[in-house]
């Protein structure tokens, strides 16, 4: 399945993305500019120049098909339909038309039309087009007939658990609760009933038959410490016995943006591609405003796009009254941070901190942000918080404990950050990130080094693959003495990060340690030419590698004090 709604959704970005038009001369700019943007996934500009392009030749299909894209991974699914039906009208074949198409007149509630369109090669993809058309029958009153397409496509191989989750919620849509439940009790709906989404659906199917009790037990059960204001509001409300008319998917307008949200979800895991992961989620929020996942799904997106404002944008949609509100603000003080905006982003994080300070997450978030910063002393306070939050030997307390112990270190309080490492092997003894900082740290101070070795060792076994991690172990072997085995640990660490400077001077220190003095000038040269000028808190000193390769490495610990190559005694 998986690699048939690949295969489907790069051919809609290969026919409107790339081929380019024959066009009217005065048009002919205007596409450029715009494929240009498409190209960078400025999907704003993208739409404007095709829709200036379409001014000056209004009957080019292939700009047509173009600015329908744009405006689709835009969001502006109502500018794109206009468009997606002039290029049916014409007899085009296009999957974009009939994916636009398709969402316009879901949202118009227009089903019988839906049911009659067929699923050929230029549809979405078979199993998207048969589920909506599953849904559409029971929006136009054939519930018979929908539920026979949702049994026949759930003898489909792989794709079984999606569409028994779906007949569970277009059952849960006509008040069959029963038939609902008795569908997400058996497990029938496969990993999409456990997931976030299909555990709050069944949770609010369980309620809505008087189960309350159940859908707390299943929610406290299925989250554990991992509740949030959307999760603690559902948990309250049950409390009251009080809850309402089911709304969580109400109508086949609900169901088709649900279908969308869900391959979006599939194509993700696939790793198909941003794009092609955005076009899904932008319909399945057009089809339902409400669809806070689809708003985050795309803001993230984008936000891996490069598209930062877009991004921000979308987050700053959320509104502070609704319950996702902390995740959205948290995901945009991360784009405003990728798009080199940390004070607007810190801003965003203190407030939030004060109106969700109750949440851990987000006293982590500041202090990540304010450590990235530089200072110390605010994350560390910050962290702190976040610890308060965290009942004693949860584990996930590894990540503070690690995170506040590096700016314990970064602020040169060594003891303070050597406890917090402890205290995350404690409840993690073989995370590889812990062992091999605390080991490095370990070893520059030049105590504990056997220690320091275990760790490292332990590390490496544990992440074979981190040129960071291979490098320490070289590096104790070296601070040990034990230059021998210092060469091939080094050597392969610097194979897996051949332009890291640090690594590629910490080469050349153990080949003049064996003797090797050309090679290692050549190492030393490489960091140098590594260094990146503006970077002011790389662990490369570049005088200092100037320095050694005027006078030598020995020459160069001597005049530190040191006895060149001499280690400290252990302890």
């Amino acid at each position: 399945m998986y690699k048939i709604v690949l295969s489907t959704a790069a051919a809609l970005f290969m026919s409107a993305a790339t081929v380019a038009p024959v066009l009217a001369q005065s048009a002919s700019g205007a596409y450029l500019a715009g494929r240009s943007a498409a190209v960078n996934s400025d999907y704003r500009e993208a739409a404007r120049y095709y829709t200036q392009a379409l001014a000056r030749d209004s009957q080019n299909v292939e700009l047509m098909e173009a600015a329908a894209l744009a405006n689709l991974s835009l969001g502006k699914v109502d500018n794109a339909v206009p468009l997606a039906r002039q290029l049916e009208s014409q007899g085009q074949r296009s999957q974009i038309a009939h994916l636009v198409i398709t969402a316009g007149l879901a949202q118009e509630g227009n089903f019988a039309e839906l049911v009659k369109r067929p699923v050929a090669s230029n549809g979405i993809n078979q199993y998207v087009d048969n589920m909506m058309r599953a849904w559409a029958r029971l929006g136009a009153g054939d519930t018979p007939g929908a539920m026979a397409d949702f049994d026949r496509l759930s003898k489909e191989p792989g794709i079984q658990g999606f569409v028994l989750y779906h007949k569970a919620l277009a059952l849960a849509s006509i008040g069959d609760f029963e038939g609902a439940e008795a569908i997400f009790g058996s497990g029938g709906a496969g990993a999409a009933g456990q997931t976030r989404r299909g555990t709050i659906a069944h949770a609010e199917i369980l309620a809505a038959m008087g189960r309350f009790e159940d859908a707390t037990t299943l929610l406290t059960t299925s989250f554990a410490d991992g509740t949030d204001p959307e999760l603690d509001g559902l948990i309250a409300k049950y409390a009251t016995g009080e809850v309402g008319e089911y709304a969580y998917v109400k109508d086949a307008r609900d169901g088709i943006a649900e279908v969308f949200f869900t391959f979006a979800i599939v194509l993700r895991s696939e790793n198909a591609g941003d794009y092609f992961v955005l076009l899904y989620s932008r319909v399945a929020r057009y089809l339902r405003e409400d669809h806070m996942d689809s708003l985050l799904l795309s803001a993230s997106l984008l936000e891996g796009l490069g598209q930062y404002d877009l991004a921000i944008e979308e987050y700053g949609a959320v509104t502070a009254e609704n319950p996702v509100y902390h995740a959205a603000e948290l995901g945009r003080s991360g784009a405003l941070r990728r798009a080199g905006r940390p004070e607007e982003a810190i801003a965003v994080l203190e407030k939030l901190a004060t109106t969700h300070g109750d949440l851990p997450g987000v006293h982590s978030t500041l202090g990540d942000v304010l450590r990235g910063q530089e200072d110390f002393s605010a994350a560390i306070k910050a962290y702190d918080r976040a610890l308060d939050l965290v009942v004693e030997g949860n584990p996930t307390r590894w990540v503070l404990n690690y995170s506040r112990g590096i700016a314990h270190e970064r602020n040169d309080d060594m003891d303070s950050a050597e406890a917090d490492f402890r205290a995350a092997l404690a409840l993690n003894p073989e995370q590889p990130q812990v062992l091999n900082y605390l080991g490095y740290s370990l070893v520059e101070e030049q105590r504990n080094l056997e220690e320091a070795l275990d760790m490292i060792e332990r590390a490496v076994k544990a992440s074979p693959d981190s040129g960071y991690i291979v490098d320490s172990l070289g590096w104790v072997y070296y601070r040990l003495g034990r230059y021998e085995e210092a060469v091939p640990e080094m050597e392969k660490a610097v194979e897996l990060l051949p332009v890291d400077p640090v690594v590629n001077d910490h080469l050349g220190d153990v080949y003049w340690a064996v003797g090797r003095a050309r090679e290692a000038e050549f190492q030393w040269s490489r960091a140098l030419s590594f260094i990146d000028p503006e970077e002011t808190d790389s662990e490369a000193d570049p005088d200092r590698i100037r320095r050694k390769l005027e006078v030598g490495l020995d020459k160069v610990l001597e005049e530190e004090g040191a006895d060149p190559l001499k280690v400290a005694e252990d302890g």
